[in-house]
This record gives structure tokens, sequence and C-alpha cells, in this order.
């Protein structure tokens, strides 16, 4: 299917496909940290975004492969390393294996969902 976008053509396939669907959940992350900083009233990152940005970055790494791309291809690559790393921090300091910056850390079986970033007194 070809679409004029009126400044572009833009030919949709599969791939292209796959390329929107990674870009929306990578743009997903910034929406979420957006709604949690509001309800919060401060800037807040929560555990969610790290998965947005982990799937997201895998789904458009994917497509880089596909297309080609060595420079998307090398920044997707080093960003997934980072968002994995932050996301053994955030699991690590639940865990309570290392001391925090950040607060207490949470016990084991506290039945936090890793999409709550409520602070726990």
């Amino acid at each position: 299917m070809v679409l004029n976008i009126g400044f572009m053509v833009v030919t949709l396939t599969a791939w292209t496909a796959v390329g929107f669907v990674g870009q929306v959940m990578f743009f997903m992350r910034w929406v979420v940290q957006w709604i949690f900083s509001e309800r919060m009233r401060k800037s807040i990152i929560p555990v969610l975004f790290w998965y947005f940005s982990i799937f997201g970055g895998i789904i458009l790494l994917i497509y880089a492969v596909h297309i080609e791309d060595p420079v998307f291809i090398l920044g997707q690559t080093a960003g997934l390393f980072i968002y994995g790393r932050n996301l053994y921090f955030v699991y690590r300091d639940r865990r309570g294996t290392e001391p925090t910056t950040q607060g207490p850390a949470m016990p084991q079986g506290s039945g936090e969902r890793p999409w709550d970033s409520r602070e726990r007194p």
C-alpha cells in the first residue's frame, strides 16, 4: 500500500509496520514517564519506562538490521545495554543486595508491580 501524505510518499510493508511498532513502543516510554511525573509532582522514571525502552529498542534494532543501517544498529545496540543495566539496578536495589541512594530497598515478596513507581514509606 502506498500513502501520499503531502510532503512524502510512504510505502507500507510488513517491515515498515515493524519499524512503526518499534517507534511507538519507544515513544510510549516518554508518555509513561510524563504521566508518572505529573502524578508524583516530581521527575520520576518508573520501571515501565525501562521495559518500553528495551522492547521498543529490540524492535527498532530488528528493523535497523533489516534495512542494513549501521548507524541505527549501533545506536540501538548501545541503548539496549544501557536500558538493561538500569533495569538491573532497579531490581538489585529492590532486593537490597547493595545500598541504594534512593531510600530503603523493597522487601522481597512486597507484591509491588514493575509498573508501580509509588514511593513506599
